[in-house]
């Protein structure tokens, strides 16, 4: 199996961040994809218009090998002001994940997250994501350490410290 090769999510990456916010708006099965124009929606649109121009964004991406197509990314963004559904105040970015299908269930997502949790850290004192109760994906986030603290319009808000400790140890 190729090596993951985990790099930072760039502004020349739009239009991937733009498919995979498509897939990471996950539901239960039976239910298939929600529509493309979705991605239109404002609170939506929110987590990946102008990806990477806005400051404090954080994402990293895995391609597989040698080939150049990216397979999956991990992103944060802050949205001030109460909006987006894991919205938990106006300094805690709310996270994206999303795998194409085709490599979906092979481990790169934790290797994303914990890449993306760990660059977020330079940042951030915490982050927040929103999931689906049924999504197996919920069991990746604790193992990554979110903790439940609410349910909002049945999706659970999750939230993980980012606290590291400064290089003299205070």
């Amino acid at each position: 199996m190729p090596e993951l090769h985990i790099q930072p999510l760039l502004p020349s990456d739009q239009e991937t961040v733009w498919d995979l916010l498509h897939i990471a708006l996950w539901d239960p099965p039976p239910a298939p994809l929600r529509p493309r124009d979705v991605l239109d929606t404002p609170g939506v649109r929110i987590y990946a218009e102008d990806w990477g121009r806005r400051e404090g964004d954080v994402g990293v991406c895995g391609r597989l090998g040698s080939d150049p197509a990216i397979v999956g990314a991990c992103w944060l963004r802050l949205v001030r002001g109460g909006i987006g559904l894991s919205y938990i105040d106006d300094w805690t970015p709310q996270l994206g994940i999303a795998l194409f299908p085709g490599c979906q269930r092979r481990g790169y997502g934790e290797r994303l997250l914990r890449a993306a949790l760990a660059e977020a850290g330079k940042h951030y004192r915490q982050v927040a994501l929103s999931v689906h109760p049924q999504n197996p994906a919920v069991r990746l986030y604790r193992r990554c350490g979110f903790e439940q603290v609410d349910v909002r319009r049945n999706y659970l808000i999750m939230v993980r410290g980012l606290a590291t400790e400064s290089p003299d140890g205070d």
